[in-house]
């Protein structure tokens, strides 16, 4: 076994998920995710944890929507075995890494809308847990990233193998300002797309440092991102990082807001599928999260959220649920079936701004060298 592979797991069950002696632990692997899903069970059982391990197959997800979708049948609310499986864990982990990154392509929109629907029970349940979810690097998601498979395991190493306490110092800079700010201002100019200029509501928010942690409110190896739950927002943004949603290649996304609300929407690409997430529920027309990148041991794009949305030089935000760990207790942010992240590039003629004050230029931070250019 790749040494590797057992650090990636080390970080997964120590730092990322805390693990400890007689946690119960549900662990999900998908189909080309076996070595890490290994190492991931010989470290748990080194800590002393329970173990349950789940077959986390999109395939096997195709199969049976496919066939509910043949007969035409309606999906249980609340499936009460799933449910009860998150209910009584302490922790969960994903472990990502299928055969097809569009394995589901073929089910009906409307079916795999449905299905999410009816598991908004069971994906309360799991986000209750110690939940991280990462992936192992396979051909089918080096293939999807366009590159070598040898290059996609270094790209990903470089990605979860950080000092995660030194970027976790870095990225409590950008949790303050966050924190104490009351509007945040993304302005971009491109020559050939729509200018970025939006602005949304951060008052009363708490940003999360998101250091691939749950100590830090943070559910994903890699993370280094810092996140909140905008709302009031006003502009339009346009998002030229090509993404996957639902199963559909989605390029060039403007969103239209008023009143904190979508008002406006075109993509140059999967515009159907862009408009389906948007139709879900009242809550997938409103922002959910505001994203600021800040990991620079991922370099490039490779259609996934989990890498792309974390990549120094970029911002992103997501339509549909909010985050209970950025609202006051007691508040209920924006609620939704859905989150989906879009990204845009930050890294030229750009700049984020908090109550009017500069914070970043050009996917340089204030802080960093290079900022007064």
């Amino acid at each position: 076994m790749d040494e590797r592979v057992r650090e990636h797991a080390a970080v997964l069950v120590d730092w990322s998920a805390r693990i400890e002696t007689g946690d119960d632990v549900v662990v999900s692997v998908a189909e080309d995710a076996h070595e890490l899903g290994v190492a991931v069970a010989e470290a748990l059982g080194e800590r002393g944890a329970n173990v349950t391990t789940l077959y986390g197959s999109d395939e096997l997800s195709r199969a049976y929507l496919k066939g509910a979708e043949s007969e035409g049948r309606d999906f249980d609310d609340d499936p009460a075995v799933d449910r009860a499986i998150f209910e009584t864990a302490d922790a969960y982990l994903r472990i990502g890494g299928g055969r097809n990154t569009t394995a589901t392509a073929d089910v009906n929109r409307e079916t795999r809308q449905a299905y999410a629907k009816a598991r908004k029970g069971v994906r309360e349940a799991r986000m209750d847990t110690d939940w991280v979810s990462t992936v192992h690097p396979t051909r089918s998601l080096a293939q999807q990233a366009g590159m070598a498979y040898e290059e996609y395991q270094e790209f990903v190493y470089n990605a979860v193998l950080r000092d995660w306490e030194a970027l976790a110092e870095e990225m409590a800079e950008m949790k303050a300002i966050l924190d104490a700010g009351d509007e945040v201002r993304i302005v971009t100019e491109r020559d050939e797309a729509p200018d970025t200029d939006v602005s949304m509501s951060i008052a009363g928010r708490t940003a999360v440092n998101s250091a691939a942690s749950v100590a830090y409110d943070s559910h994903n190896l890699p993370s280094g991102e810092v996140f909140t739950a905008p709302y009031a927002t006003e502009g339009e943004v346009f998002f030229d990082v090509p993404m996957t949603i639902d199963a559909t290649r989605v390029r060039d996304v403007h969103l239209v807001f008023e009143d904190g609300e979508v008002v406006d929407f075109d993509a140059e690409t999967g515009a159907e599928a862009l408009a389906s997430v948007l139709d879900t529920d009242p809550g997938a027309r409103r922002l959910g999260e505001l994203g600021i990148g800040m990991n620079r041991g991922i370099d490039r794009f490779t259609d996934s959220i989990l890498f792309d949305e974390k990549m120094g030089d970029t911002v992103h935000l997501a339509v549909g649920r909010a985050y209970d760990a950025c609202l006051p207790e007691g508040e209920s942010g924006n609620d939704s079936a859905v989150h989906v992240d879009m990204i845009t590039d930050v890294s030229e003629r750009s700049r984020l701004e908090v109550d009017g004050e500069l914070v970043q230029r050009d996917g340089t931070f204030r802080w960093e060298d290079g900022f007064d250019d």
